[in-house]
């Protein structure tokens, strides 16, 4: 199989069977947790639990002062590099096109210069997490396999995105759009079944523990 070939499966059967098993995937994952359930509430209500779940949402986004003096690199990279990652995914051009083509919508990108600028700190932001998780004991113990596989697959996207937009390295820009679609593909794969779904589970959470709070009225 030539380069060529390659790229056009990658592209093309490999990046549907992908984009089916992250879709399954999260919507599995996310009918299990509502399957869940819970017990109604018997008591009357004091609050508006909506209100209290929104609330919540926006509260818990926002880092408070003790939080800050307590893990200020760990707030301040983690708000980086998942801000970065989705500036990156969302507002370059190339990206933009090829969501048009799967969803038929597209919006504005941003100027590719300030896109590469921010893979660049976001790159740089992942490796500070990773040797303060090598230096920090505490996080270090706490660590497993899986901490850092989800942050190898979170990475390498940009890296290897980073290396086929400057077409870098000795392998063909064919050879490296390949392996950058390959780590995208294996990011999706990954996806559902690691703690990468937080992307979708904390705003459930966060909506849940605000709902509960403000039926009773009280604050979460």
């Amino acid at each position: 199989m030539s380069e060529t070939e390659l790229l056009l499966w990658v592209r093309g059967p490999a990046l549907q069977i992908a984009t089916i098993i992250f879709l399954l995937g999260v919507v599995v994952r996310i009918a299990e947790i509502l399957m869940l359930g819970r017990k109604k509430d018997l008591a009357e209500a004091r609050g508006s639990a909506v209100a209290g779940g929104l609330r919540t949402i926006i509260s818990r986004s926002i880092p408070d002062r003790a939080t800050l003096q307590r893990s200020l690199f760990n707030e301040v990279a983690g708000y980086i590099f998942h801000i970065g990652f989705f500036v990156t995914l969302l507002f370059f051009a190339p990206h933009i096109l090829l969501f048009q083509d799967i969803l038929g919508v597209s919006w504005p990108s941003l100027p590719t210069p300030l896109v590469d600028a921010v893979t660049v700190v976001t790159i740089i932001a992942l490796l500070a997490v990773l040797v303060h998780r090598l230096l920090h004991k505490v996080m270090r113990f706490l660590s497993r396999f899986q901490d850092y596989l989800v942050w190898l697959v979170t990475i390498l996207p940009l890296v290897t995105g980073y290396l086929a937009f400057h077409r870098v390295g000795i392998a063909t820009p064919t050879m490296l759009i390949t392996v950058h679609v390959l780590s995208v593909e294996l990011l999706m794969v990954i996806f559902p079944f690691t703690k990468l779904m937080h992307a979708f589970t904390l705003f459930m959470a966060r909506y849940y523990n605000g709902a509960i709070a403000g039926y009773k009225g009280v604050n979460s």
